[in-house]
């Protein structure tokens, strides 16, 4: 009988790889329909999200029985609990991927991106991508420094994100209201998308220390900054 409760328990953890896998792909695929006008490839990602909401689906009924049939406590609570909210950060990582691909196919044969920011959303969407890959590794080996590592990535997909509005703010912008609009959102799917990777693997951390990743991290950097402080009085 608990051979059966933990392959169900990693049965949970292997859906949440597979939907971060799907939505990795889904958001690099996107990012290509709508830079290369590709509409087939727009129309697979839209479709193809619906393998990401069957996913989770299942896996929230899964969670919900292993609640109600074993009532697990501590570490087993807190894989069914947190991976509920990880499916969450999932699935909604994949509707962004799908909102790039839907903008891609309403601009079709155009493109909603001009030529001198396709390079800028190349990046973001590369990097959404690559996010979203380690946030599947952290998934497999529990391992709390990568998904603590995971935040810091996260700063350069900002930086690209204030890159995108200091061209929308300039005065020699020449491409138009809709167009601005269109870079707005899409900068905004990057932005947010990129954000459940890093939510994902916060809630990683939490399932493996039982302690949140922001307090993880004030704890580690606490003493070096005590002995920073000390240091200076000294001086």
């Amino acid at each position: 009988m608990r051979d059966a409760y933990h392959e169900e328990l990693d049965s949970i953890g292997d859906a949440l790889v597979e939907m971060a896998r799907l939505v990795g792909s889904a958001v690099g695929r996107a990012t290509t329909a709508m830079l290369d006008a590709d509409l087939k490839l727009a129309e697979a990602v839209i479709e193809g999200d619906r393998r990401v909401d069957t996913l989770q689906h299942d896996l929230e009924a899964r969670a919900i029985a292993l609640l109600a049939r074993q009532q697990p406590v501590a570490t087993d609570l807190r894989i069914v609990v947190t991976s509920l909210r990880m499916s969450a950060d999932l699935e909604r990582a994949g509707d962004l991927a799908e909102h790039v691909a839907k903008l891609a196919r309403m601009r079709f044969p155009d493109t909603a991106v001009p030529r001198d920011l396709q390079a800028t959303i190349l990046e973001m969407g590369q990097l959404a991508q690559r996010l979203m890959a380690k946030a599947g590794e952290v998934i497999i080996t529990k391992d709390v420094d990568l998904a603590i590592q995971l935040e810091h990535d996260d700063d350069e997909m900002d930086r690209l994100h204030r890159t995108l509005f200091r061209h929308l703010m300039d005065d020699r912008w020449k491409h138009g209201i809709e167009t601005a609009v269109d870079v707005t959102l899409l900068g905004r799917y990057y932005e947010r998308f990129a954000d459940h990777a890093v939510s994902v693997a916060k809630r990683v951390v939490y399932l493996v220390t039982g302690e949140h990743a922001d307090e993880l991290q004030q704890q580690q950097e606490g003493p070096a900054e005590s002995r920073t402080e000390t240091a200076a009085g000294e001086a």
